[in-house]
């Protein structure tokens, strides 16, 4: 049995997602608290694999399930169900949050039975960011200072935007990684662009069929680095062509950093597009 879990979490306090010994994560904290339920060693594979800082509203993990794992989902004096719309894998999701507490820093939002074919990672099409900044024009909120990022001056978000819309495509994006070793930095951005809200604050929108290493805050300091005219907003479109790692703009603090969605095809699509991405991943 495959159960997707729809997980939210506070990067603040975390060393990225992945399991690491002897630091906290968060897949070594949503695993104990699923094996406390379900037992057995569950092994979470998620849709993108944030770095530490980096928050989630939107990220996608799925489980398998022996059968005993299974049978646990059926609370002791409650009737089992079939799978279809089945009320305890549902229940789930609760019962995570009942063991990670009531002020955790992750959470549990929906579990649910992963359609046949469904891969949280390699089904996935997409994957979409927010970035949050603040310049001298927003402000200080400190109830928003582990969210966004902030600058000092004052940023033109026309030239941002610009500059921005004009990375969208399918490219070669190696001077806004960081390189790994034997790893393809061709990426379809699906769209990038530059926003600022009644209280001053500057989003970012960004979305990609898959992103490098640091790839999305490497964007948004290039944009950064035009809104504040130490680029032209031609430029990151010439940086990006020359497709090497450059020092003309910084990347950015993860604090501002969150992953709001991850998009999938229709279920009958969803085991040919994940035999699709593993067999591009393998060639890579």
């Amino acid at each position: 049995m495959r159960i997707r879990l729809d997980i939210a979490y506070d990067g603040t306090h975390f060393r990225g997602w992945a399991t690491q010994p002897g630091l906290r994560t968060v897949q070594g904290t949503l695993e104990p608290a699923l094996a406390r339920i379900l037992g057995g060693a569950p092994r979470l594979v998620v849709a993108g694999r944030t770095d530490a800082g980096v928050h989630a509203t939107g990220q996608v993990a799925h489980v398998d399930l022996d059968d005993d794992q299974a049978a646990r989902l059926i609370r002791p004096g409650r009737e089992a169900a079939s799978l279809e719309g089945n009320p305890h894998i549902a229940a789930l999701a609760g019962r995570l949050r009942g063991v990670l507490g009531a002020y955790a820093d992750v959470t549990v939002t929906a579990t649910s039975l992963a359609p046949e074919g469904f891969d949280a990672r390699f089904s996935a099409v997409w994957r979409r960011y927010e970035y949050r900044l603040a310049d001298d024009r927003t402000g200080y909120d400190p109830l928003e200072r582990h969210r966004t990022t902030r600058v000092r001056g004052v940023l033109d978000e026309r030239a941002m935007d610009a500059a921005a819309r004009s990375l969208i495509g399918l490219h070669d994006f190696a001077a806004y990684c960081k390189p790994r070793e034997e790893a393809t930095t061709i990426r379809t951005l699906l769209d990038y662009s530059w926003t600022r809200g009644a209280d001053g604050t500057l989003t970012a929108d960004v979305r990609a069929d898959a992103f490098c290493h640091s790839m999305v805050r490497a964007l948004v300091g290039a944009c950064v680095a035009v809104g504040h005219g130490r680029l032209a907003v031609d430029d990151v479109a010439v940086l990006r062509d020359e497709a090497v790692r450059t020092s003309e703009f910084a990347v950015l603090a993860a604090r501002g950093l969150t992953l709001t969605a991850v998009g999938y095809p229709a279920d009958d699509l969803l085991a040919s597009r994940a035999n699709q991405t593993r067999n591009r991943r393998d060639r890579e």
